[in-house]
């Protein structure tokens, strides 16, 4: 019965919503809660609490943040799905929501029907980095070395299903290499086996950079489109493999059915802090790039990062049951 909001959901979510609840004079009369998708530490518990500080000084509500870890996301997007749409619950999610719409083969609510978008915050690369042992300085050396010895190459991810794991498969995919995938319960037990030298490169998160500086490790690539402010040296994979392209980005959502006005007023207070250059700044440091967009461009952005993320799943087998 909770999905039958909207006048029986009338208004198809991922567009601002017109319906029930369409005028909203004096919100937030209490506090909000603000549902992160993972556990506390890291970059997205920062990045979701530095959002719900700005955001209770400016719509004079508490914005309580609260981690809701568990299952890659979908615990936290579930309590989302099933709560009155006032806008008192909003939610941070990463790209992997788009990913889980395929990965996950019992999803308890329509990320698409039950879910609205709010707000993209921020995007950050994934990072090609390999061990020192292999020789190669380029992706052209990487794809070279890949296709003289086919499925003798290991690549670590955290996980299946992962923005790793995917940024991985869609590298091969795009190249006709044939590199194993060797996935782990997490980056950190995946960068202790690059340094190993137990597997020989990675699509992974920022964490190995302090090995890179140190010289143990290479970092050869950014899986992102454009190449990072922070590491302005290291080039895009799509620089020598067109059309390749595999940010994580950040996003705020909130339930499907939430007024127009409430969910504009929202996004429009969040683009304050991404256009904010001491804001800005501050993630730069941690190779994140601030980057707003709106409810409906948002909502079409994931509608797509759906459709892509979703073949390169099927084609890869991965599935979390």
């Amino acid at each position: 019965m909770w999905r039958l909001r909207c006048a029986m959901l009338s208004c198809v979510a991922f567009t601002v919503p017109a319906c029930a609840f369409a005028q909203s004079p004096g919100w937030p009369v209490k506090p909000l809660r603000f549902l992160i998708s993972f556990a506390p530490g890291g970059f997205t518990d920062t990045l979701a609490r530095t959002m719900a500080d700005r955001l209770a000084n400016t719509l004079g509500q508490p914005v309580l943040a609260e981690n809701r870890p568990g299952a890659g996301g979908v615990l936290a997007a579930e309590a989302t799905a099933k709560s009155l749409p006032d806008g008192y619950t909003l939610l941070m999610v990463s790209s992997g929501l788009a990913i889980n719409a395929t990965l996950q083969t019992k999803l308890p609510y329509d990320t698409v029907r039950d879910l609205q978008p709010v707000a993209l915050i921020a995007e950050l690369p994934n990072l090609l980095i390999v061990h020192p042992s292999l020789p190669v300085k380029t992706v052209k050396d990487l794809i070279a070395l890949a296709k003289q010895q086919p499925g003798k190459l290991s690549y670590a991810s955290a996980g299946v299903g992962s923005s790793q794991h995917l940024s991985g498969e869609l590298f091969k995919s795009m190249t006709g290499v044939d590199i194993a995938h060797v996935p782990y319960k997490g980056g950190a037990p995946a960068t202790i086996d690059l340094l190993g030298g137990h597997v020989h490169l990675t699509f992974g998160s920022t964490s190995p950079l302090a090995s890179v500086r140190a010289g143990r490790l290479r970092l050869i690539a950014v899986t992102s489109a454009k190449r990072n402010t922070a590491l302005p040296d290291a080039p895009t994979i799509g620089e020598s493999i067109p059309g390749y392209e595999a940010s994580v980005w950040y996003a705020v959502m909130t339930t499907a059915g939430t007024p127009r006005d409430i969910v504009q007023r929202v996004a429009n207070e969040i683009r304050k802090v991404t256009d904010d250059p001491t804001e800005r700044a501050k993630f730069v440091e941690q190779t994140a790039e601030l980057r707003w967009m709106g409810p409906d461009e948002l909502g079409t952005f994931i509608r797509g990062e759906i459709k892509r993320w979703g073949e390169v799943v099927k084609r890869s087998g991965a599935r979390v049951d």
